[in-house]
């Protein structure tokens, strides 16, 4: 039998679907490790992306941070964290808001520039304060390059998730490491078709909210630009 075939009866054998070991509860895991970690992302990367565009000053912080955190290898990332805090459970957040930090934060800058200066001297001119120009102006054209951002992020980091069973924990890298342990190869390839399956959940999650949130001429400058 073929790895895909495998695989494919590896995932609809009706065992995989029950109980603390189950696809459900693994996945449940997976979300969560993504979930928390993209929060803590965008907490730390959005406002700071907002306001170094607003100030026009933060390009070199924007693009370095970026670059950054692509060279950081992140499983290094994990053990340095795992190690240095005393083998903490959570070690796990480390590398994942490391990795979903620099897309929400590029993007948010890039965003908020693309507003262009003709459209905030408009807005200045009509009386709105500093703040009222990132929040009213601003920040709803930066939006679409936004949820980009942030859509980009979540995919990296449903996909690096895996990690986290390296450190004993849960999540669909589970399957990948314990199929490896036992040479249990179908299990690999299965738990390696749910992380691609739940990144491209992802994807289309945040491209319809894009479009239901986005109007059509932001996204067609954004497009564009």
């Amino acid at each position: 039998m073929s790895a895909l075939g495998s695989a494919w009866h590896w995932l609809i054998s009706a065992q995989q679907w029950h109980g603390a070991n189950g696809i459900p509860a693994r996945l449940a895991e997976h979300a969560i490790y993504t979930g928390i970690s993209l929060a803590i992302a965008v907490a730390v990367a959005l406002p700071a992306g907002l306001l170094l565009g607003h100030s026009r000053r933060g390009g070199f912080v924007a693009v370095s941070a970026a670059n950054l955190g692509r060279a950081l290898p992140t499983l290094g990332l994990l053990v340095l964290a795992f190690t240095v805090s005393s083998a903490s459970p959570a070690a796990w957040l480390v590398p994942l808001v490391v990795l979903g930090i620099p897309p929400v934060l590029v993007n948010a800058y890039e965003g908020v520039l693309g507003a262009g200066e003709d459209l905030r001297d408009a807005a200045v001119g009509m009386g709105m304060t500093g703040r009222q120009v990132l929040l009213r102006v601003e920040m709803p054209v930066a939006l679409p390059l936004i949820i980009a951002g942030i859509r980009t992020a979540a995919i990296q980091v449903v996909a690096t998730a895996t990690i986290a069973a390296y450190i004993g924990l849960g999540g669909l890298g589970r399957y990948i490491i314990d199929g490896l342990a036992t040479k249990d190869y179908a299990m690999v390839a299965g738990g390696a078709i749910l992380v691609v399956a739940f990144a491209l959940v992802i994807q289309i999650v945040f491209t319809v909210t894009g479009r239901l949130a986005v109007p059509a001429g932001l996204r067609h400058r954004a497009a564009g630009s």
